[in-house]
């Protein structure tokens, strides 16, 4: 049975800085069926005010445009809209520890450019790696399931470009 890969979606929306802001959205999008991918909150330029990044799967523009719109009506959220990925920039970064040999290590650097945080006797290294959801998903399967320690990601922020 093959299962059916949907379109992710960014959602960025601004949002006032306050308690419970971030549980009335998650709790809107939860009744909507959605399961979040990726969720990124910051302080925004204006004092007072967050930018909130979530990323969705969902092949359905009208469900999406009504998400975006349910989700401006919350006095809470000052705009919404969804990010389109030919116009904007989407990047994630993951700290990632696993146990590799130098050559091996040498090679994937070359190809992917991460930062070496660590190396630890026993051929553990921790390094860090940012960039396009899609080149994070490339190096770990290069690296190989067997050698992967563990793993952190921030989930996906995004910005127009």
């Amino acid at each position: 049975m093959t299962v059916k890969k949907m379109k992710r979606r960014a959602i960025l929306a601004f949002v006032q800085n306050k308690p419970g802001t971030l549980n009335k959205i998650s709790m809107m999008i939860r009744r909507k069926m959605y399961n979040v991918d990726t969720l990124t909150v910051c302080k925004a330029k204006p004092l007072g005010v967050s930018r909130m990044t979530f990323t969705l799967r969902e092949d359905d523009e009208a469900r999406v445009l009504q998400l975006i719109r349910q989700l401006e009506k919350f006095t809470e959220v000052i705009r919404a809209k969804e990010l389109d990925p030919d116009t904007s920039y989407w990047r994630e970064v993951a700290i990632i520890k696993f146990e590799l040999g130098k050559k091996t290590l040498e090679k994937l650097q070359k190809t992917y450019q991460f930062e070496i945080l660590d190396s630890q006797p026993h051929d553990i290294h921790i390094i860090q790696i940012a960039g396009p959801t899609d080149r994070l998903d490339r190096f770990l399967e290069d690296l190989g399931a067997e050698h992967l320690i563990e793993i952190a990601r921030t989930g996906v922020t995004a910005l127009d470009k």
